[in-house]
């Protein structure tokens, strides 16, 4: 599949996969100046890019491994949604959760991206649901092991 993308800016890098099995695409920050998060603080990082997704799809925005686990950086809304009918900048907002604060550096790469389809439910009001063995068992209730 192939993702039609536009740089919007200078020092903007396409996103791309960084091994033939990845599933995601690295985005990258495209940022003059590093930017400091603060721990329990966030910042809105751009990637310069824009992205056209074809209909059926979404773009989810993942955090990066030894971001999330080496320095507690991840995105604030811990997926973030590209809806394929979205034209504007990729954004990705970062949170800082860890004690200590990161610095972004220009270039660096944030995030990452995968595409993949969805199904575009439509809910219908209903009087009752079928019986299942969980029922309606929330948190917890299949067990702990």
């Amino acid at each position: 599949m192939q993702i039609r993308a536009k740089k919007l800016r200078d020092g903007a890098v396409m996103p791309r996969r960084a091994s033939a099995g990845s599933a995601g695409a690295d985005l990258y920050a495209c940022i003059d100046a590093p930017v400091v998060i603060a721990p329990g603080r966030g910042a809105a990082i751009p990637t310069g890019i824009a992205v056209e997704l074809p209909e059926g799809h979404v773009g989810l925005v993942y955090a990066r491994s030894g971001l999330a686990c080496r320095h507690g950086v991840i995105p604030a809304n811990c997926v973030g949604v590209i809806d394929c009918d979205y034209r504007g900048e990729v954004t990705v907002f970062l949170t800082c959760l860890y004690d200590t604060s990161y610095t972004v550096e220009p270039g660096e790469r944030i995030a990452q991206l995968v595409v993949t389809p969805y199904a575009q439910a439509e809910f219908v009001e209903s009087d009752a649901l079928t019986e299942t063995a969980r029922a309606s068992g929330g948190f917890g209730s299949t067990g702990t092991r």
